[in-house]
């Protein structure tokens, strides 16, 4: 604050300056300006369009944690919601196993799609897992969505009954006497808790979901509990005799999980027959996509988009195309040249590989074997002319 006085020191110490009277702008500046206006408009306007050309983001998702292995820390794991976030840091046992799971359906996804143009290719640190390509409501997301979740199920509910989680062991609702077609039989055992596997899978899984409440989360709610209940689907009854001779006049018996892989097929089967969909105007449940086509049951994958045909390198719609895939020239399949590199041809290469052979044990204790050397045409999909796809990037 100037002291009293002070105001007049200040304007004595700052010279005084005078604006110039500002000309009038003559026409060659009126012109100016008005090209420079429409400019600016024409720049309002292309920005305007970029945006709305843009495609949507894709969001983080849970499946990352696939990728942290044990280093799963709660508040670093992108794309998860309040309510999964919650339940990480709650159970980060259980996470462990959550990782292990998305880790095992990942590889069982791959190796469903292993012969076909889109074999279910992970990006490399990338949040999303896999891309853009799951932005479409297409067949391919409701594969997805359906292993992820039966993944989470089946590793959570191994890892109870193998006693590596303290808030669960094995199911505490298989006790007493039962019966199958072959008689009557106790309870014993171990059998897997498959009832805190669902519980907990739906409870994290279908947390985003649960708040977007639009068509998208509810073809993704059903298509995760279809995995879910695939899982159920294949528990197995195991039995061990007891009596003379092993004569199993007494039979303890326990439900176990079956290998993963008899869901990854069940689940591969669903997506042969998925049905397309609509959503109802309420937003409460589906219709048929079309007149004439059949209603979809609690059991079958739900899709609304058709595919791409993943043919050609496409950023948008996360296509990363077929070009040097490796195909058969002989199979009249999905994993055929003609198919895969969709008529674009294929180059041939000759190898040779080396193999062990006529292996034979050597007392004691070594096995030797010769090598043996075999040439193979490889043969793998040209890439598309430029200006193919060019268009497309």
């Amino acid at each position: 604050m100037l002291r009293p006085g002070g105001a007049e020191e200040a304007a004595q110490l700052s010279p005084r300056r005078t604006r110039a009277p500002v000309p009038a702008p003559g026409p060659a500046a009126a012109d100016g300006s008005r090209a420079s206006a429409r400019l600016s408009l024409a720049c309002l306007l292309l920005l305007l369009l970029l945006l709305l050309t843009l495609p949507a983001r894709v969001d983080s998702s849970w499946w990352y944690i696939g990728a942290l292995g044990a280093r799963v820390i709660c508040d670093n794991i992108p794309g998860l919601v309040s309510r999964q976030r919650q339940l990480c840091q709650r159970y980060p046992d259980i996470m462990r196993s959550v990782g292990e799971g998305a880790r095992e359906w990942i590889r069982e996804c791959q190796h469903q799609f292993r012969h076909h143009r889109w074999n279910c290719t992970t990006v490399d640190r990338d949040h999303t897992v896999f891309g853009r390509v799951m932005l479409r409501s297409s067949r391919e997301a409701a594969f997805v969505y359906a292993i992820s979740s039966a993944g989470v199920v089946h590793a959570i509910t191994r890892a109870c009954s193998q006693g590596e989680l303290s808030v669960c062991s094995c199911d505490p609702y298989t006790r007493g006497r039962h019966h199958d077609q072959r008689g009557d039989f106790d309870w014993g055992g171990c059998s897997d808790n498959i009832h805190y596997g669902v519980r907990f899978a739906k409870a994290f899984v279908d947390a985003k979901e649960k708040r977007l409440k639009d068509a998208r989360a509810l073809m993704n709610l059903h298509n995760n509990r279809c995995g879910r209940t695939a899982v159920r689907r294949f528990l197995k009854l195991e039995c061990k005799c007891h009596g003379v001779s092993g004569s199993c006049t007494l039979r303890t018996c326990w439900r176990a999980l079956s290998d993963f892989r008899r869901t990854g097929d069940y689940l591969r089967r669903r997506y042969d027959g998925a049905v397309q969909v609509t959503a109802t105007q309420d937003g409460a449940n589906f219709t048929a996509a079309r007149q004439g086509y059949r209603r979809a049951t609690r059991t079958d994958l739900v899709y609304f988009d058709n595919s791409p045909d993943y043919c050609v390198l496409d950023k948008a719609a996360g296509s990363l195309g077929t070009a040097g895939r490796v195909c058969s020239k002989t199979s009249k399949g999905t994993d055929g040249c003609e198919i895969m590199c969709c008529g674009r041809g294929y180059d041939t290469t000759r190898v040779t590989r080396v193999t062990q052979c006529e292996c034979k044990f050597h007392w004691c204790c070594a096995v030797r074997c010769k090598e043996c050397r075999n040439t193979v045409d490889i043969h793998t999909c040209k890439a598309p002319k430029k200006a193919e796809w060019l268009d497309q990037t």
